[in-house]
């Protein structure tokens, strides 16, 4: 296993219109928690898409290396197999697979081994009442005819079913109630206290954070990280906002 989990050297990502990111350095180890903040289109999403291999974005440039292998070029699903994870800051809905299904054949894939039911039903039931949702969900269709808050939850369920070595949580608190937040929250902590993965939080709202250990707190303008600190750094953000990383 590398010392480092996560490597990402000068790398620059663009669609039809034009470059977005550029020039991302980033360096995450294993157990260690990244937050990530900026304005509103200053490229979080897009970074956390990258990463993940979403074809949406083009690489122009650069390179991701993930737990010491090259994964420039793998397609997200090689990436998910590996053990990188992405919560959808708008979770789709899938008629027609259930979310018990829907986890079942995500943990197949991941582990190339059988599920034993017996006992992946125990954890489900279990991981489920840790996040206050209804057991009748997991025989639900995935998303179809949740609420927002439920789909948030959703979210997190399979980050602790499916155990990734690095999360990236996009926006997982957005449109949340505080009782919400909350669980949500404890679903994150949970997963941090689980094992060494470690957790890439795009946000911006501070309450996800609150329960959490932060080790470094980036600050991307224009698609560029331009401040990088530490849990302090999101107290000043509450302060003060954003506008002295802005660009003259």
């Amino acid at each position: 296993m590398s010392d480092t989990l996560l490597q990402v050297s000068g790398l620059t990502a663009a669609i039809e219109e034009g470059e977005l990111l550029h020039g991302i350095d980033l360096t995450i180890r294993p157990g260690e928690t990244h937050v990530l903040m900026g304005p509103n289109g200053a490229g979080k999403s897009t970074l956390g898409h990258t990463l993940m291999g979403n074809p949406v974005y083009r690489l122009t440039g650069g390179s991701i290396v993930f737990d010491g292998e090259d994964i420039t070029e793998l397609s997200a699903d090689k990436r998910a197999q590996r053990g990188m994870f992405l919560s959808f800051q708008n979770p789709l809905e899938v008629p027609g697979l259930s979310m018990e299904a829907f986890l079942r054949s995500a943990l197949r894939q991941k582990t190339g081994k059988p599920i034993k039911l017996f006992a992946f039903k125990k954890e489900l039931e279990e991981t489920m009442a840790l996040l206050n949702m209804d057991p009748s969900y997991a025989d639900r269709d995935l998303n179809v005819g949740f609420s927002g808050g439920e789909k948030k939850k959703a979210e997190i369920l399979q980050l602790l079913m499916l155990n990734p070595r690095l999360a990236i949580l996009d926006e997982t608190d957005s449109g949340l109630d505080v009782d919400a937040v909350r669980t949500v929250s404890a679903g994150i902590e949970a997963y941090q206290k689980k094992r060494d993965g470690a957790l890439l939080i795009i946000t911006h709202s501070t309450k996800i954070l609150e329960a959490l250990h932060v080790d470094y707190t980036h600050i991307l303008v224009k698609g560029k990280i331009v401040h990088t600190g530490d849990a302090s750094l999101v107290e000043e953000i509450n302060r003060n906002g954003f506008e002295r990383f802005m660009p003259e």
